[in-house]
């Protein structure tokens, strides 16, 4: 299908009239974007539905396809066979708006892959749930333990023969805590899993497998104790909050990284365990560490001096590192403009006590924050400091004047930064736009800032990358708008085409233009 088409058809000032031509032309691909418009009717709704599935399957999904809507034999009245439709019935009871009857058929079907995505659908019946919980493929079973919710269902699938089917109650947070440490310690061992079943024992999966028939993961191995399963089975429980605590202590000091890794990061990761992991010999161990709040605020001050920096950056991350030695952080890591956890919760004394910080790190951090006091706002504006302004660049509430001095005192240090605050005004983005020399970063935020003017606009498709952002811009004068469709960057006639400023003459023309060569 045409790309301008497919772009129009998203342009949400596409009248009714135009949407019904679209709908008569449309392929499957045009279909399904024309089902996720928000202004169809319940007739153009209708039609879609019945004449493609791959939009029946979306606007089930947005909930305006219901069981209701369905014949006998699919969507609508020209609707095929109900296998045809099998994938709308399935996206409806995903939805929670089937029909129990499509439940207990599927059941049935010959495709695993169908009946693994029914297990996965909410509210089934009871009779289609213990069909599932029976059914012959493991990978069946395996989906319906990660979703159901009912823990007497999970409690049974945890003892399941198959090991695959434990991953998944492993899985899930509504398993029972006694379950769930029955899975830790492999108890009953599982008869089987998928590597088993398919290879003969012992059998390691070449990581760097060339057959392209296997699906097993890379690493699987089985010597007849299903060893990779059930160290999924255990890398999942770690995972789940669910599973005590006490269950898994004894992985601070295993073998395996994985375990170690996951186990680092666990809420509820008893003292003793931590000052354990904080000595691992492997970086990522640690940085897990490092990021979680129930760390002593002893063992947070030694970690600042690990001599990996990822680890220190990811302890600058923990919710609950004291300000000082996020301080001391600031000073020996490269943490970045991004909003830290514990600046984020910092009371009013503690945002005066970072504004006043002798470190501008520390002042860059804080600047970050959305939320301030306008006087520290402010103060942060007129930092001698471009990171620190460049941060608080994107503060809302300051005024034009202000930005634009931010602007005169560090240039082009600031300038995008400037140019996407969403206060900054229509005078202001059309002075940036025209600074020479350019900088291009500020001219793709003012393509896609709701305050710029046609003049500004017209400065930004003399980018390259700002051109196909500021050709959907609705502030360009429809006639530039009509223009762009015939631009050598298919990019930026498509976001013309999708542009609520096209006029309704160009809409229909593309439409036209489609009718007289088909093929286009």
């Amino acid at each position: 299908m045409d790309d301008l088409l497919v772009a129009l058809a998203g342009n949400t000032a596409l009248p009714p009239a135009l949407v019904d031509r679209l709908i008569g032309l449309a392929d499957e691909e045009l279909a399904r974007d024309l089902a996720y418009r928000s202004d169809l009717t319940p007739a153009q709704v209708r039609v879609l539905a019945t004449r493609f599935e791959g939009a029946a399957i979306v606007l089930a999904r947005e909930g305006r396809l219901s069981a209701e809507d369905f014949s006998d034999n699919g969507p609508g009245t020209a609707g095929g066979t109900a296998a045809t439709w099998t994938y709308v019935e399935l996206a409806l009871l995903n939805e929670g708006r089937g029909r129990p009857e499509w439940a207990r058929r599927l059941t049935a079907e010959p495709s695993s892959e169908i009946r693994q995505e029914l297990a996965a659908c909410p509210g089934l019946p009871a009779d289609v749930v213990a069909a599932l919980a029976a059914d012959p493929d493991p990978e069946v079973v395996a989906e319906l333990a990660l979703h159901t919710t009912d823990p007497e269902l999970l409690g049974r699938l945890a003892a399941h023969r198959h090991a695959e089917v434990r991953v998944m109650v492993a899985v899930n947070r509504a398993t029972p805590p006694a379950s769930l440490a029955a899975l830790v310690a492999n108890e009953p061992p599982p008869e089987a899993c998928l590597v088993c079943e398919r290879e003969p024992i012992p059998f390691v999966h070449d990581p760097h497998c060339l057959r392209t028939d296997c699906t097993l993961p890379p690493g699987a191995a089985c010597d007849g104790s299903h060893e990779s399963t059930i160290h999924r089975i255990r890398r999942q429980a770690v995972d789940n909050l669910a599973t005590p605590v006490s269950a898994l202590v004894r992985f601070a000091e295993d073998p395996s990284t994985f375990l170690r890794w996951a186990f680092a990061a666990r809420p509820d990761l008893p003292v003793e365990a931590a000052e354990r992991l904080a000595d691992d010999p492997i970086s990522g161990v640690r940085g897990d560490l490092a990021e979680n709040p129930a760390l002593p605020v002893a063992l947070l001050r030694r970690m600042a001096g690990d001599q990996t920096h990822e680890v220190r950056r990811r302890l600058a991350h923990n919710p609950v590192v004291p300000l000082d030695v996020l301080a001391e952080l600031a000073g020996t890591t490269r943490i970045g403009p991004t909003l830290l956890p514990r600046v984020a919760t910092a009371t009013d004394e503690e945002l005066r006590q970072l504004a006043a910080s002798a470190n501008p790190e520390v002042r860059m951090l804080l600047a970050v924050r959305r939320d301030l006091p306008a006087a520290v706002r402010d103060g942060l504006a007129g930092d001698p400091d471009a990171k620190v302004v460049a941060a608080v660049a994107g503060h809302p509430g300051l005024s034009a004047a202000r930005l634009a001095a931010m602007v005169a005192a560090h240039g082009v240090r600031v300038i995008g930064r400037v140019a996407a605050n969403q206060d900054a005004t229509a005078d202001l983005l059309l002075d940036l736009a025209r600074r020479e020399p350019r900088v291009p970063k500020a001219l793709r935020e003012i393509a896609r800032h709701p305050h710029a003017g046609a003049a500004a606009l017209e400065h930004c498709l003399a980018d390259a990358q700002a051109r196909p952002i500021a050709a959907g811009h609705p502030a360009l004068p429809p006639d530039r708008v009509a223009a762009l469709l015939t631009d050598a960057d298919p990019q930026v006639a498509e976001s013309a085409a999708g542009n609520p400023a096209l006029p309704v003459a160009e809409m229909a023309r593309l439409i036209d233009a489609a009718v007289s060569d088909p093929v286009r």
